[in-house]
């Protein structure tokens, strides 16, 4: 039996984000648990990508600026992500559960691997470099499947704009992340090698 939930926006979009945001009371112990997992991954990546770019460039690394942008675009999908899996796990749960969650796992799991493909392909490129296109387009392709599920409910007054909005950001911040870091492979990692001795030495 399918339950329809009826979204009724507000005049104000600061106060629907507001309840939206809000409804982070209504985790449970494992809500918290797959919150904190899934925005701490991505806020780790975000740490990760931003020292390492600014402890070459503090020991004289130099990188193009598409380097820069991964973690921009990181930044971006984290701040997304963070807002939207809020109603994954409150409002919309249970109708989630029933395919879009399997959708979000094959997405999360290719963008993943996406990513540690690509660090692989510094020094294997020969190796990695298909898998990681692979894991890309693999990513890119479900998030726009898990956009049909999006945009079906919303159509249908079963989602609300602050989710729809969250989900552009997501979709920016990831194609963002992932076109500049690759560009930045194909220009065979300006800055990395740099980075990477300092790192020895220090």
């Amino acid at each position: 039996m399918t339950t329809t939930i009826a979204i009724a926006p507000s005049a104000s979009f600061a106060r629907d984000v507001a309840v939206y945001v809000g409804r982070i009371r209504q985790f449970s112990r494992h809500d918290w648990l797959v919150y904190g997992a899934w925005v701490g991954l991505m806020c780790g990546l975000t740490a990760v990508t931003t020292s390492f770019l600014v402890y070459g460039s503090l020991h004289g690394a130099r990188f193009p600026g598409d380097a820069w942008l991964v973690p921009v675009g990181a930044a971006a999908f984290t701040f997304a992500i963070a807002v939207d899996t809020i109603g994954h796990l409150t409002i919309y749960k249970e109708e989630i559960r029933r395919a879009e969650a399997l959708v979000h796992h094959v997405t999360i799991a290719a963008g993943v691997a996406s990513c540690v493909f690509l660090c692989a392909a510094y020094s294997e490129p020969s190796a990695f470099t298909i898998p990681a296109l692979v894991a890309t387009v693999l990513s890119f392709g479900y998030s726009l499947v898990d956009e049909a599920f999006h945009w079906r409910r919303y159509v249908s007054a079963s989602s609300d704009r602050v989710e729809m909005w969250s989900h552009v950001l997501i979709l920016s911040g990831h194609a963002t992340m992932m076109i500049a870091w690759w560009h930045w492979f194909l220009l065979g990692y300006p800055g990395v090698g740099d980075t990477l001795s300092a790192w020895r030495i220090a």
